[in-house]
């Protein structure tokens, strides 16, 4: 996966993690140690998660963790290493949106039969720090997916080997008792070998917070929507009219669910389906500024949600391999082009 300085975006670097589980975290903790230092430990949101400390739910999160992958245990100890932060406090950010409805995780996805299509929303103090870890975990499947300082990979946008892409947008559900942190349930999701596995493995295990996945295999006819909460796994499939997804849960079986449904996500959600309905393009909808109070397309210092998209993904599934790529916010050409986790550009 050699790059050349020409075709790096600035938004975005390359970074290699593989080994062991420990290996493969405290290389991603390395990596992203100068922007946590500099930017997340300072900010509001750390402070937020961190204060959680002393809540109940911790030593029941960690046990779970601890029996049903502690593999991912491994990980995340590694992460704290390279970060040189307390293990403790890198469990906690790792558990941000289980613990805190409003942690600045955002997202769009559009998606259809045949392509997922992403907008990766986030902290806006990690703009030029972000990037794209090629992961290669000894016996288990090699990925790439896009990675923020200080989390582990799989809550953002990932293509693994096996064939299953997967993206990911945050669901501001309240806490509501113990269970698997969401963040963990996804890394566990890229060693998975198809789109049915996933969802196997989100059904296996208590849930404490929620997400949307946008899940789809290599010359598969069908994506699918699944949202996963500490109440259900439900999953829609996407076989024909394409839909959009931004950040509040929309399917029945999560009617109910206890969520904050902020005004960006309720007017992207509404300016996505409009756009769609006029048969929009999914990177047409992604880049789109129309709503000018809350696009689609986030950009703003004064983003109401404190978030701004920092990547935009095209993933085609139509091939029997994966071919996808990689766009800065609202560039009109590719930084990186991809045929499964081979980088072609």
């Amino acid at each position: 996966m050699n790059d050349t300085a020409n075709s790096r975006p600035p938004e975005l670097d390359r970074v290699e993690a593989r080994g062991s589980h420990h290996d493969i975290g405290r290389a991603l903790g390395r990596w992203g140690a100068e922007a946590c230092h500099r930017h997340l430990v300072r900010s509001d949101a750390w402070a937020q998660v961190t204060a959680c400390r002393g809540l109940p739910e911790i030593p029941a999160m960690r046990a779970l963790l601890r029996q049903a992958f502690p593999w991912i245990e491994d990980e995340l100890a590694g992460l704290a290493e390279g970060l040189e932060l307390p293990p403790d406090e890198v469990f906690l950010w790792n558990c941000r949106g289980d613990l805190w409805a409003l942690a600045p995780d955002g997202c769009t996805t559009v998606l259809a039969p045949r392509r997922l299509s992403h907008n990766e929303d986030g902290d806006p103090g990690f703009a030029g720090a972000c990037g794209l870890a090629d992961v290669r975990p000894i016996g288990a499947p090699a990925f790439v997916s896009f990675v923020y300082p200080g989390s582990l990979p799989g809550h953002t946008f990932a293509v693994n080997e096996a064939g299953l892409a997967m993206t990911v947008n945050n669901i501001r559900a309240r806490r509501a008792g113990a269970g698997m942190p969401r963040m963990v349930l996804t890394r566990a999701l890229l060693a998975a070998g198809s789109a049915p596995e996933a969802v196997s493995i989100l059904r296996a295990h208590p849930r404490m917070g929620a997400f949307h996945l946008g899940l789809g295999q290599a010359g598969g006819s069908q994506t699918w929507s699944v949202e996963f909460s500490r109440a259900a796994v439900s999953v829609r499939p996407v076989a024909s009219a394409p839909m959009v997804h931004a950040n509040h849960a929309l399917h029945g079986a999560q009617e109910g669910l206890p969520q904050v449904i902020t005004g960006s996500s309720a007017h992207r959600q509404a300016r996505g389906e409009a756009l769609l309905a006029q048969g929009a393009e999914a990177l047409a909808i992604l880049a789109d500024t129309g709503d000018a109070a809350e696009p689609i397309l986030r950009r703003s210092p004064g983003d109401t949600d404190q978030e701004n998209t920092l990547a935009t993904a095209d993933i085609d599934l139509a091939g029997t391999t994966i071919r996808w790529a990689v766009y800065a916010p609202g560039a009109a050409e590719p930084h990186h082009r991809f045929e499964c986790l081979r980088c072609l550009a």
